[in-house]
């Protein structure tokens, strides 16, 4: 996908999920966790079948001639993947017959990945229940198009940050004047000025985690800075932040962008 295609594509994404808001009752501020948790969501379920595919090809084979051993958590980690249960996965909230109730399923989807993966315990939003659920459901089909299920995380990260601004732009934390969101080019200039190496990067007003995600597409693009080959061990990033609210969008940005929590912290003071 070319970067002409994302651009539609983001574009495409935000007014349709705009266009399910403008005709509830929800301000921007109240859509802005619901729709981003999603996102993550969706994300997790394609590195996960991503990832899944590889794993299996790497399990041996059982010397006794009997099936090979069930999946584990542990093999996804290596791919920067979760391994999702079955109903925290997207597919199956997308298809859950009509009746079932929607907003339970998704805030059990969401409280399941933090049952398993402890360093997202209180990040993931779990209010779905203060939605319509016609209005979820539409929702949900917004992130199920064939050309969404296939993409790769990176592309995942490009639509998380433009759902950030688009919301910054549209009364969700703007009249705080950009408050959890500064535009990545603003924050691209200042990383290039840095050029982070190694060792640790800190941002006292982290927000939404641009500063991080923009560190880890510079070292992308100056590999022979990296010690190892491996981002999450050549810089460590540290952010401090006033409110909450914000440290969750700085934990899932790095969930989206496949950068471990455990390697990072997000304080609040």
């Amino acid at each position: 996908m070319n970067q002409q295609q994302i651009n539609q594509l983001e574009t495409q994404l935000w007014a349709s999920a705009n266009e399910l808001r403008a005709n509830s009752k929800l301000t921007a501020a109240e859509y802005k966790d619901p729709v981003l948790g999603l996102i993550l969501l969706r994300y997790a379920q394609n590195r996960y079948e991503q990832a899944k595919k590889i794993v299996e090809a790497s399990i041996p084979d059982n010397p006794r001639g009997g099936e090979k051993r069930a999946l584990r958590k542990e093999d996804f980690q290596g791919s920067g993947a979760m391994m999702l249960p079955e109903k925290a996965q997207y597919d199956y909230l997308a298809n859950l017959p009509e009746g079932e109730d929607i907003c339970g399923s998704v805030n059990q989807a969401m409280k399941l990945i933090e049952d398993e993966y402890p360093e997202l315990a209180g990040v993931l939003p779990r209010n779905y229940q203060e939605m319509d659920p016609k209005l979820l459901t539409g929702l949900i089909r917004v992130f199920n198009k064939d050309e969404v299920k296939t993409l790769p995380g990176d592309v995942f990260g490009r639509i998380y940050e433009f759902f950030l601004m688009k919301f910054s732009m549209t009364g969700a934390g703007a009249q705080e004047g950009g408050e959890f969101f500064t535009p990545p080019s603003l924050v691209e200039l200042i990383v290039n000025l840095i050029e982070p190496g190694k060792g640790i990067v800190h941002d006292p007003a982290c927000g939404s985690g641009g500063m991080f995600v923009q560190t880890s597409h510079f070292l992308e693009d100056h590999q022979e800075k990296l010690v190892g080959n491996s981002i999450n061990k050549t810089v460590s990033v540290y952010g401090t932040e006033l409110k909450a609210n914000n440290a969750k969008l700085a934990k899932m940005n790095l969930a989206i962008h496949g950068l471990p929590l455990c390697q990072h912290s997000c304080r609040l003071f």
